[in-house]
């Protein structure tokens, strides 16, 4: 090939090799700035020409991205044969698979490990990395974020068609239509976390209340098997029947671990929760859970006695809301918490007791406010 001064290791006119300013290169590539650099015209995907423009499909600005973010799967993917540094969340060092933690207490490496190149794994189909000659034209799912927050909450895999780049081979292109987490949301759907979304489901959330003497006492039901209803102690016995649970429950969510699951109530405005609201009770489970998005029984919520017997008297009086809460460590060794806290990922609305008498069922007071139920997320 003419005008090329490649140096051994180099084939004559190959992409990345030097050659002399307007001499030949293979495969349809052109010489800028001494170096043999993809043409526009060739389909090529990925090149840096030196001048600022996009020469093709899934191109960049030839920078690497030092952000840390995620990966957009519109800019910054680099070419098979593109910028040497492409950016760094293709990286298993900066998106590994993760560790598992498993029901046992135990640490091991993950199991789906993928293959292909650190800035081309093959579980994602990158854009501008290589794909068959012969898928020429396919589609197929691609990921452009972090492997972590894939298939949770908001999150949702693309589709990217394999294009022409060379004439013995193929890229991926532009990842369409993917769903990344929404910037700066931490926790919940929008943040595809652990606990981004599912159900936790309780067989009775209600709570009976006792006054002797001016003084409140809130004590759990239990539920009646010959009935299936929720029922109060003995009367005159402010604590738990003997020998019963709050509540039998059970879970669906999209990560597996180990959780410590509660249920808090408290006395306050559902619609302005506060920390300092008061506690009437908590009452929590602790367990593992194996298998994601599948309902799962777990151990039940015990019975419990209230001791703030002046909260106990606002939460009768005026109603509240029962906070559902996580604390945990993920399948994947993550923390489950919210700064450290338990994370309150669901709450449930209380009416005032005297909502229950005939002539407030309908006041506006006393809408959408219940005593028993389950919570999706």
């Amino acid at each position: 090939m003419g005008a090329c001064d490649c140096e051994e290791e180099c084939d004559p006119g190959a992409i990345g090799c030097m050659c002399a300013s307007g001499g030949l290169c293979l495969t349809g590539a052109v010489c800028i700035d001494g170096t043999c650099q993809g043409s526009p015209d060739t389909g090529t995907m990925g090149m840096d020409t030196g001048t600022g423009e996009d020469t093709g499909p899934g191109t960049d600005t030839g920078r690497p991205d030092t952000s840390g973010g995620e990966d957009t799967g519109t800019t910054g993917d680099a070419g098979p044969d593109g910028d040497p540094t492409p950016n760094p969340d293709a990286f298993f060092e900066m998106d590994p698979p993760p560790e598992m933690c498993l029901e046992d207490g135990s640490r091991v490496p993950g199991d789906d490990v993928p293959g292909g190149t650190p800035e081309c794994p093959d579980d994602k189909n990158r854009e501008g990395c290589p794909c068959s000659f012969d898928d020429i034209g396919t589609t197929a799912e691609c990921w452009p974020g972090l492997r972590v927050h894939r298939g949770r909450g908001q999150c949702m895999d693309g589709r990217t068609t394999c294009m022409p780049y060379s004439e013995f081979s193929g890229a991926w292109g532009p990842c369409e239509g993917a769903v990344l987490p929404t910037e700066g949301v931490e926790l919940g759907r929008a943040a595809c976390g652990c606990f981004s979304q599912g159900r936790w489901e309780l067989q009775n959330l209600s709570p009976c209340f006792f006054e002797s003497g001016g003084t409140i006492t809130a004590v759990s039901t239990w539920v009646n098997p010959a009935t299936g209803l929720a029922e109060c102690p003995t009367i005159g016995r402010p604590e738990p029947e003997p020998g019963t649970v709050w509540s039998e429950n059970t879970l669906r969510v999209d990560c597996e671990g180990r959780f410590e699951l509660c249920y808090v109530l408290r006395a306050g405005d559902f619609d302005t929760p506060s920390e300092s609201d008061c506690v009437v009770a908590t009452t929590c489970v602790e367990a593992w859970y194996g298998e994601r998005d599948v309902e799962q029984d777990l151990p039940p919520l015990p019975a419990w006695t209230g001791t703030d017997t002046a909260c106990a008297r606002q939460f009768r009086d005026s109603g509240g809301y029962g906070e559902m809460t996580v604390q945990g460590l993920t399948i994947e060794c993550e923390d489950l918490s919210d700064m450290g806290e338990s994370y309150v990922f669901n709450r449930i609305n209380y009416c005032p007791f005297d909502c229950f008498e005939p002539d407030r069922r309908d006041d506006p007071d006393c809408v959408d406010c219940r005593m028993m139920g389950g919570g999706g997320f």
